[in-house]
């Protein structure tokens, strides 16, 4: 089926991409809704387009604008998200049928972006950080539906690991149940979001957008239907100390638990707690490791598109 039979609007630059055959990378927009206040969010939401063109893709913004699930948004549309802020739905797979019937605007998490760059025939998406499986579980149940859609969807999802408020370990059990390959971008360990090493390991250890590449068309020839996660370490610089963003952490959970902070509402409380208790050192880093895994992200569908230009095996991918 192509794209035209599903309820998705592609802006003209990522249709044409799409219809060529050229690289495309998609683009979660909670962070533009949730992440952060306008007119910072817009501003970041640029400059992440920017680094995706400058590095010779087409960025493909996902959002839900007045009930139409938009692939590629123009400058009026970004500002349209922007401006919202918080006062759009966080969507995620659950909610995109209610929203498209409602006629409202959300940006959408992992999960559902995942699932609407499956519909359009993208390949590969960057973000931050993946959800996963909250601290506390085994009693509470809080497990991030992107890990279902990882095993579900087959998209390429570069990212800087699973956000640290999370249950690492366990996250990584439920990605390894669930048949997801977890791949390190030049290092053997999973990182921490905001820190490069979360002490775990990754599955496999690639080298290069290349060999990425050839792991996405290699899935797809063995008809597995799920995703893969790269993980990308933050840059050097821009990472924070791993002792102390923990320490932060502990605290902003004990705040929400407090609170009666749960479900949904919960990443959006312990992000916006970290930018508070660490002086906005965490949402500088955030910003930093958004921008290197969108860098990142375009070489590898560059990459797959030199691929499936070249014809046979990645006709399919």
């Amino acid at each position: 089926m192509k794209a035209s039979d599903f309820p998705l609007t592609l802006s003209p630059e990522v249709a044409t991409a799409l219809e060529l055959g050229s690289p495309v990378v998609a683009l979660e927009s909670t962070v533009i809704t949730h992440g952060m206040p306008y007119p910072q969010n817009l501003q970041t939401a640029k400059e992440v387009e920017a680094i995706v063109r400058a590095n010779g893709a087409v960025p493909a913004t996902i959002a839900v604008i007045d009930g139409v699930l938009r692939v590629g948004l123009d400058e009026a549309g970004l500002e349209q998200l922007a401006r919202t802020g918080f006062e759009a739905s966080k969507a995620s797979r659950r909610d995109l049928a209610v929203l498209m019937v409602a006629r409202k605007t959300a940006g959408t998490t992992v999960a559902a972006t995942m699932q609407i760059a499956g519909l359009a025939g993208i390949a590969v998406f960057a973000t931050g950080g993946i959800g996963g499986v909250h601290r506390g579980a085994d009693e509470t149940f809080d497990i991030s539906a992107d890990l279902m859609e990882l095993a579900a969807t087959r998209v390429a999802v570069v990212c800087a690991g699973a956000k640290s408020i999370l249950d690492l370990p366990k996250t990584l059990e439920v990605l390894e149940t669930n048949g997801v390959p977890v791949l390190g971008y030049r290092t053997d360990r999973f990182p921490a979001f905001f820190s490069r090493d979360s002490g775990l390991p990754v599955d496999h250890r690639v080298e290069s957008a290349e060999q990425v590449a050839d792991i996405i068309i290699a899935q797809a020839s063995l008809g597995n239907t799920g995703g893969i996660l790269v993980a990308n370490p933050i840059s050097e610089g821009d990472a924070l100390d791993g002792a102390a963003i923990e320490e932060r952490i502990a605290e902003a959970i004990a705040e929400a638990e407090g609170k009666g902070v749960t479900r949904k509402d919960l990443t959006p409380f312990l992000l916006q707690r970290l930018f508070e208790l660490t002086g906005g050192k965490s949402l500088v880093a955030n910003i930093a490791l958004i921008k290197n895994n969108a860098a990142l992200a375009a070489d590898i569908a560059k990459a797959l598109a030199a691929r499936r230009v070249a014809g046979g095996r990645g006709a399919s991918a």
